[in-house]
């Protein structure tokens, strides 16, 4: 069996604005396991980026350490890439964020690498409203160390090996809310109809998009009593909204179900677009999205969609009002003005 990926494009193939095909997003072939969740958020990342006509030259794809970092060799073969220590993943991205602003980070980790040994990190990168979109591939175990539970699994869900985990999990996106993320969803790696316009909003969000997509581990948790498997979600799944993403300056028709509608003017001038199931559901009002979030957590559901979105965000150059020009373009005399303007900064802090 080859594991050399094949360079054939079929001739009906066409480029998207930008001047790419969508084999152009892809990357190596995935030595995950068949069947894992993970590929199909990969998967979900490649349409995304084509479909919003990406370069993937000014992308920057970071991960940690686990199943999920593996991802970033999957997809973008022609973009940036930094595989970090672990847990460590928002500090390279804050690092190089603030040296080159122009660029898209895109940030891939799981719930060990986030919610365990880089849970401080997470804290910090949610609160300073980081520009960057954070997808959190969520399968509630440790994959690579054969299944044992993580800090996401649920209290009473069953592991493989049939032993029950006694303690409370960590919601990520509650936690995210908490910490005064700007942009907040989850969804299911298996609903590629929401999940691929939800990265596309998160990519067009002007501060830190966090993504929690639970992504069910076929080898270690998918068994009868995890509530991270296939049959668990699909069965327990209630979303906030039927969702799309539509683009500045381009033109969709799309079909809602019954009930009103909500559209939120993203910075950029793009739009999100949200058929409301619940009419009392407002994606802005982050009291709101906690309060649903804690309701469905005592109906035993799990919320995806939408949750929490504030389309006034400023990022972490906004706050800081560093310069239009990236820090890493900036010129010589620019970074050293000379004695003069150093003693006349020193003599305004006396």
């Amino acid at each position: 069996m080859s594991y050399i990926k094949p360079t054939f494009r079929h001739p009906s193939s066409t480029k998207n604005e930008a001047g790419f095909y969508r084999a152009d997003y892809e990357g190596k072939i995935s030595t995950l396991c068949a069947g894992c969740g993970h590929d199909s958020i990969n998967a979900s990342i490649v349409a995304a980026c084509y479909e919003m006509n990406i370069e993937p030259h000014k992308v920057v794809k970071l991960s940690g350490i686990g199943c999920s970092s593996k991802a970033p060799a999957y997809y973008l073969d022609n973009s940036h890439g930094f595989n970090t220590v672990h847990g460590r993943m928002p500090s390279v991205a804050t690092g190089a964020n603030m040296a080159n602003k122009d660029l898209t980070y895109l940030g891939v980790s799981g719930d060990g690498d986030s919610a365990s040994i880089g849970i401080g990190q997470f804290v910090h990168v949610s609160r300073r409203n980081l520009n960057m979109v954070y997808i959190m591939m969520n399968n509630g175990c440790y994959g690579l160390t054969k299944g044992q539970d993580s800090a996401t699994a649920d209290v009473g869900s069953l592991s493989k090996s049939g032993s029950t985990n006694q303690f409370s999990p960590i919601d990520m996106v509650g936690l995210a809310l908490e910490l005064g993320a700007t942009f907040v969803a989850r969804s299911f790696s298996g609903d590629k109809t929401q999940l691929v316009p939800l990265i596309k909003a998160a990519m067009s969000h002007p501060g830190f998009a966090f993504i929690d997509v639970i992504s069910p581990c076929v080898t270690f948790n998918n068994n009868k009593g995890s509530t991270k498997s296939y049959d668990f979600v699909r069965d327990h799944i209630e979303a906030t909204s039927e969702f799309d993403f539509v683009p500045v300056k381009e033109e969709i028709a799309v079909e809602y179900a019954a009930g009103s509608q909500k559209t939120v003017t993203l910075h950029d001038g793009s739009h999100i677009q949200l058929s409301k199931l619940n009419p009392d559901w407002d994606p802005t009002d982050r009291s709101s999205a906690l309060d649903k979030l804690q309701k469905a957590k005592t109906a035993g559901e799990i919320l995806t969609g939408l949750l929490y979105i504030d389309p006034e965000s400023d990022d972490l150059h906004s706050m800081l009002r560093t310069t239009d020009t990236p820090l890493n373009e900036l010129s010589q005399d620019v970074l050293c003005p000379g004695s003069k303007i150093l003693e006349e900064v020193n003599a305004g802090l006396r």
